[in-house]
């Protein structure tokens, strides 16, 4: 994977004018393009569009103060107007085209990047593969901006707006894995930006054949196979840290790849002011089949 990482970093210098095909780099190297495009934004904390973005307006930068024709230099880096081109450069680098032609700045730079894979192997993780029949998630959700970095607040409200006896049915409600209230987030594409909206639901997991009462929103999961991490220790920085592990360490490392579905966090156990907790973090999977090392 990081060899795939690092070919593509070198396919986007070389197509910063054009379209990437990220799905038929992922093919050559045995992977797929959901599982390149997640692990990317993991371990880079960007998706690839807004790298791609980044990147583009770091060299445009130098055609904007030689002066070159602002329309030559939107259609080299891929844009269909001067007006799309301008509004790229001002939300990357915080300044109008007019004014770094004046003044030949501020200018953000985007180096670019190169992937490394360092396992320490003094925290090891605690994972196991799971196959799971066909269940559903059933409880309250919301649509809420996504935040990469930090607590997200949307997500915060919606939990909190939740009287505690509802936590208490909902919990009743659970009878199968995973166990417990659970936090769920779907509907996430793989190469969303910050401030894009994904699905939270806040509820438990059910039976396949089990009846869900009308009142509770509903996310059918099909079979398939999960990586479960077992955390614990402080929340939710155990937690974060179990996330971030799974992508430079984990996955990197084992004969999985993600596959498209929700992502789910199973509070098993808590401290009384929720300091420190107990949890499973669980992960769509399947087989990776990699090819080695391609040129």
């Amino acid at each position: 994977m990081i060899s795939a990482l690092n070919h593509l970093v070198d396919v986007v210098e070389s197509r910063l004018d054009g379209e990437i095909d990220v799905a038929g780099l992922a093919s050559r190297y045995g992977t797929t393009e959901y599982h390149v495009r997640r692990m990317f934004s993991s371990l880079a904390g960007m998706p690839l569009s807004e790298y791609v973005r980044r990147r583009r307006m770091t060299l445009a930068a130098a055609h904007v103060i030689d002066g070159d024709e602002l329309l030559g230099i939107a259609v080299r880096f891929g844009y269909g107007s001067t007006e799309a081109f301008s509004r790229a450069f001002l939300a990357v680098h915080g300044a109008r085209v007019a004014d770094v032609r004046a003044h030949g700045g501020p200018l953000r730079t985007q180096p670019q990047l190169r992937f490394r894979l360092t396992v320490e192997g003094n925290t090891p993780m605690n994972a196991r593969i799971v196959d799971r029949p066909a269940f559903r998630l059933a409880g309250h959700s919301a649509r809420v901006p996504l935040v990469y970095e930090g607590v997200n607040p949307h997500i915060q409200a919606v939990v909190a707006s939740i009287p505690p006896e509802e936590h208490a049915r909902l919990k009743a409600l659970s009878d199968t894995e995973p166990a417990g209230l659970l936090q769920v987030s779907a509907d996430v594409e793989p190469d969303a930006a910050e401030g894009s909206e994904l699905t939270y639901l806040h509820g438990v997991a059910l039976d396949a054949a089990t009846e869900t009462p009308a009142d509770l929103d509903v996310i059918e999961v099909p079979e398939g196979a999960w990586v479960v991490f077992r955390v614990e220790g402080e929340y939710p920085a155990a937690l974060q840290n179990a996330y971030a592990a799974s992508a430079t360490d984990w996955f990197p490392s084992n004969p999985w790849r993600l596959r498209p579905g929700p992502s789910i966090v199973a509070v098993l156990e808590r401290a009384e002011d929720f300091s420190a907790a107990t949890c499973e973090l669980w992960f769509p999977v399947e087989r990776d089949t990699p090819r080695g090392d391609q040129p």
